[in-house]
């Protein structure tokens, strides 16, 4: 039997969800958990990965299991997982579900802060100057007619190939103080949502026009866009599956 967790972590101690070799991921320690609980090896396959220090409100992770699990199953879990990962629910799906490959789209939020905060430093980028909201969504908007982002693909990255479709992009207003940025697309590279964000702040603060973040678009070019921005204001937020697909 297939099973579907949601769950949400804080991504502070960890190299991100996937596992890796001589480094802390939320995906080993969820193996841990459900290997101990079932007393047997148990693999996730994750809606994606997640980078060094980044965070989810959302996020879906599949395994297999021989007998169906026990009403005390997601207690148990949460009391075993550390406090920084949590479960939110569980769900049979059929056999043929996949987590990674069926997820139809994923969403980001990018937080920043202008009133220091000691209660909310940890989650979000602290500026002291307010850049242009106007030009950066203007700037922003201009994602949603490409449809190659090698320039925000990290260096290095070994994914297939860099078409995402953005079909959001915006900053909006949270409460006083903080701004979030929303991005929407089918998939992501690595690193792609802190460089756009990172080339906006250059586009809000007058270091780059309009035009020329649309070059740098075009031009395929990582050297050409703006620095990354710090991980720790980056939440996966939202993962939208076709509903039949999760039908038994």
């Amino acid at each position: 039997m297939r099973y579907l967790l949601k769950l949400t972590y804080d991504g502070t101690a960890y190299h991100g969800w996937q596992i890796q070799t001589n480094a802390v991921s939320v995906q080993g320690e969820l193996q841990s958990v459900l290997t101990e609980i079932l007393d047997k090896p148990i693999e996730t396959v994750g809606c994606g990965r997640t980078d060094t220090g980044v965070h989810a409100s959302m996020y879906f992770a599949q395994f297999d299991a021989e007998d169906e699990l026990g009403d005390r199953f997601m207690l148990r879990a949460n009391f075993m997982l550390p406090a920084d990962i949590r479960l939110l629910t569980i769900q049979q799906v059929p056999e043929t579900f996949n987590a990674r490959f069926d997820a139809r789209s994923r969403s980001y939020e990018y937080i920043l802060n202008f009133v220091p905060n000691p209660f909310t430093h940890k989650y979000s980028l602290l500026l002291y100057n307010q850049p242009n909201f106007q030009l950066m969504n203007e700037a922003a908007s201009l994602l949603l007619n490409h449809s190659t982002f090698t320039s925000f693909s990290k260096s290095g990255s070994d994914q297939k190939t860099d078409r995402c479709k953005i079909t959001i992009a915006e900053w909006r207003p949270y409460q006083d103080g903080i701004w979030k940025f929303h991005i929407s697309a089918d998939r992501f590279l690595r690193g792609m949502v802190r460089a756009i964000v990172g080339t906006l702040l250059d586009v809000g603060y007058g270091k780059t026009s309009i035009e020329n973040f649309n070059e740098i678009i075009e031009s395929k070019d990582r050297t050409k866009a703006g620095a990354s921005v710090a991980a720790h204001a980056l939440f996966l937020c939202d993962i939208q599956y076709p509903t039949h697909k999760l039908t038994l």
